[in-house]
């Protein structure tokens, strides 16, 4: 069986070279993610909320409409806080093929990619203080795309640390230029 490579379109643009298919990614994110993603959420809520509340304490005439404005935020802060983080834990996946890497991410629009192991340029970790707490890393793959890098978020440190090593290695051994 040919796989066609087809465009946003949904036009054929012939053979694809490499063979690989869109498909969803078998593997979870860490579960620990959904308590760091709904930390970012809080603490990206709480602080904008308690600025808000500052100034309507100390504002006389704009009092009421400050602090109604902050628990606007309080609560929106919240229940984003609350919801996303598990529907985004359901949605999240990766994979590492020996030819290719997959990620899919999303809230609402759901992005899913292929990376051949042939097109990788470039394979980072990242460790933010948020994530060091909770023990997570990030792994990026940047291409030769246009859309941009792979990332592949909440991944427990000592795994991003193998699969960053898993990628250089595989994409020594894969022939290609990398564009």
């Amino acid at each position: 069986m040919q796989v066609v490579g087809i465009d946003r379109e949904g036009r054929n643009r012939g053979p694809d070279p490499a063979g690989l298919r869109l498909r969803p990614p078998h593997h979870r994110v860490d579960r620990r993610a959904v308590a760091w993603w709904r930390t970012r959420l809080l603490l990206a809520a709480a602080v904008p909320a308690g600025v808000l509340a500052v100034l309507g304490a100390l504002l006389g005439p704009a009092r009421f409409w400050l602090l109604v404005a902050g628990a606007g935020v309080a609560a929106a802060g919240l229940a984003a806080g609350l919801g996303l983080p598990a529907w985004y834990y359901r949605v999240h996946r990766w994979e590492v093929t020996d030819d290719a890497v997959y990620v899919r991410t999303g809230y609402f629009w759901v992005d899913s990619r292929i990376a051949p192991m042939s097109r990788i340029q470039t394979v980072d970790t990242e460790r933010g203080p948020l994530q060091r707490a909770f023990g997570l890393a990030a792994v990026t793959v940047t291409t030769a795309s246009a859309k941009g890098a792979l990332r592949i978020e909440a991944l427990d440190h000592e795994e991003a640390a193998e699969l960053a090593e898993q990628l250089a290695l595989a994409t020594q051994k894969t022939p290609g230029d990398a564009t």
